[in-house]
């Protein structure tokens, strides 16, 4: 493997394009770049509507690449989960949206990779402190008290399920 060149790009979901920022960036290379934006859209379909951190790696000898594609945020996700545009203004009084606990576990099952997290019990702990910042309710509840209840043992039953499979 000769020398490598790592290129980075924030990509809207499913929509890279041989346009700015990737073909300016990446044309000079030498590189097919149908190919490269058409497997970036394939590997960020599921993201449509979000930001998500995109790697291209290329093999300047070669011309070989390898793409790797990052996880959008865990505020980006939860945007998503709830139909909106952004988190609240005003967290504390403000509230743009409810989610319910398989919507957060969903959350936490995507960016788990990403998170300290050890546990889903944890990881959706985090989701779940993130939720606080942007004014989203959880079953209706704020999210700290569903953080009490998740140490109460009272989603026990939901997030044991998951550690298994």
């Amino acid at each position: 493997m000769g020398e490598k060149k790592v290129f980075e790009f924030l990509i809207e979901g499913g929509k890279a394009t041989a346009g700015p920022p990737i073909g300016p960036a990446l044309g000079p290379m030498g590189v097919n770049l149908p190919m490269i934006v058409n497997e970036i859209n394939e590997r960020t379909k599921d993201y449509a509507g979000m930001r998500v951190p995109v790697k291209v790696i290329i093999d300047v000898e070669t011309k070989e690449f390898e793409i790797e594609t990052g996880i959008p945020t865990t505020s980006a996700l939860i945007v998503k989960e709830l139909g909106v545009e952004k988190g609240s203004g005003a967290p504390g009084t403000e509230k743009i949206g409810n989610l319910t606990m398989e919507q957060v576990i969903r959350i936490a099952r995507i960016k788990r990779p990403q998170l300290l997290a050890k546990t889903l019990k944890a990881a959706v702990k985090e989701v779940l402190g993130t939720c606080v910042s942007m004014g989203v309710t959880v079953e209706g509840k704020d999210p700290r008290e569903v953080q009490k209840e998740i140490d109460e043992g009272v989603y026990d039953q939901l997030l044991a399920e998951e550690d298994t499979a």
